[in-house]
């Protein structure tokens, strides 16, 4: 089988297709770094759906989440966006964790797993 990397950096590709299925790296706010929960997630959910696009799927077809929050405490802001982002009908399987990201201005990643 084929594998077809898009955004391939030094370290890691933004999402890697492998069959019929495309993973999206854990995707952080670059342009909204630093502010709320809640931009932060509108800003990764559209860069979601931009490399789903790119790879030929879309966010009804996503398979997993799994969502990373600096701060548990943020869960309901994050929801907010979340919520009015997923398809009903369609919403995946999902896990959301607290952890440390990898700068301070980052609070919210979220990586996915989508069929084609």
């Amino acid at each position: 089988m084929t594998i077809t990397r898009i955004g391939v950096g030094p370290r890691m590709s933004q999402a890697v297709l492998h069959g019929s299925t495309v993973y999206v790296a854990g995707q952080v706010a670059n342009k909204t770094a630093g502010q709320s929960v809640e931009a932060q997630t509108r800003e990764i959910v559209e860069t979601i759906d931009a490399l789903l696009a790119e790879a030929g799927s879309d966010k009804t077809k996503i398979l997993s989440a799994t969502i990373y929050l600096v701060d548990m405490a943020t869960f309901p802001e994050m929801n907010r966006v979340w919520d009015s982002w997923v398809v009903q009908g369609h919403t995946p399987a999902r896990a959301t964790v607290e952890a440390k990201l990898a700068a301070p201005p980052y609070k919210v990643e979220i990586a996915v797993i989508a069929a084609l």
